[in-house]
């Protein structure tokens, strides 16, 4: 067996993926009620999958930790895996983590930026979107995120939207008063500097001067009423609203299972990009 193999065989075993079409699925060690699934797909796009997911439970100080992610490279796979491996490390050992989680979230945002654009040599020129949710003891759910991955979730049959879309359209004044600029040529989405279509992401030094790292971080109570939270790469949202991505799902009960109802639903609505799902609930 060579080493890749192994190390994906340990990939999956602690419930990362990083292959094309996988899927998974897992429960909690001591939240057992709580089950975690997901599932990616690769588009019709030339360019090969970039989507890399973490989808595990975490025994952490006699606390149980949901940790979950989806990482939406582009311009290669290279800083979504780094990602996968070292971001929610980076959070758990920030020093205030258990007391000030919100602002612990968006320090190690920024270390772990940090950390990529040094290695820039070895990760290549690309970077990565991604979306973050933090689930401690099935109770209370800290979700951050860069770039144009989302969080949603359903209460009571109404979708919630947990994370912000970061669009060059949004933060145009902010990228302008970094000196860039952002684009919106006729048939095309609005980029910054011509390159890239979000104004939050990792990586991506030679356009770093222009884009920011720094994460919206939300925190949500989760109660009884809360059904199942939905992370997904854009190339859901491009088709799907919150709602109606929903209301697709609601009536299945295997997270695993509707995380791949979620792709091949918006498949039939002709996206042609790689997407990824990841879904919980109790």
């Amino acid at each position: 067996m060579t080493g890749r193999e192994i190390l994906q065989k340990m990939k999956v075993k602690v419930g990362l993926s990083s292959s094309t079409a996988d899927t998974g699925k897992g429960k909690g060690k001591i939240m057992k009620h709580i089950t975690h699934g997901y599932h990616l797909a690769k588009g019709k796009s030339n360019h090969p999958m970039e989507d890399y997911v973490v989808s595990e439970f975490k025994k952490v100080h006699d606390h149980e930790l949901g940790l979950f992610a989806i990482f939406d490279g582009h311009l290669g796979h290279d800083v979504a895996n780094y990602l996968q491996t070292h971001l929610f490390d980076n959070i758990l050992k920030e020093h205030d983590f258990w007391t000030e989680t919100e602002s612990a979230i968006r320090r190690a945002y920024r270390t772990t930026d940090a950390e990529i654009l040094e290695k820039a040599f070895d990760l290549g020129k690309g970077g990565s979107t991604a979306v973050t949710a933090i689930l401690i003891n099935g109770q209370k759910l800290i979700v951050g995120n860069v770039g144009d991955s989302r969080a949603v979730l359903c209460k009571n049959g109404v979708a919630k939207q947990l994370s912000v879309d970061h669009e060059p359209s949004k933060e145009k004044k902010l990228i302008e008063s970094r000196g860039g600029f952002v684009s919106n040529l006729p048939g095309d989405v609005p980029r910054v500097d011509g390159q890239l279509a979000v104004a939050r992401a990792f990586g991506d030094k030679s356009l770093k001067i222009h884009l920011s790292s720094d994460p919206d971080v939300t925190a949500e109570t989760i109660d009884d009423n809360a059904e199942f939270i939905i992370l997904a790469s854009d190339g859901i949202w491009k088709v799907m609203s919150n709602q109606q991505a929903v209301d697709s799902i609601k009536h299945i009960k295997d997270a695993q299972s509707a995380a791949k109802h979620l792709i091949e639903e918006a498949v039939t609505r002709k996206k042609a990009d790689s997407i990824c799902t990841l879904l919980f609930k109790s």
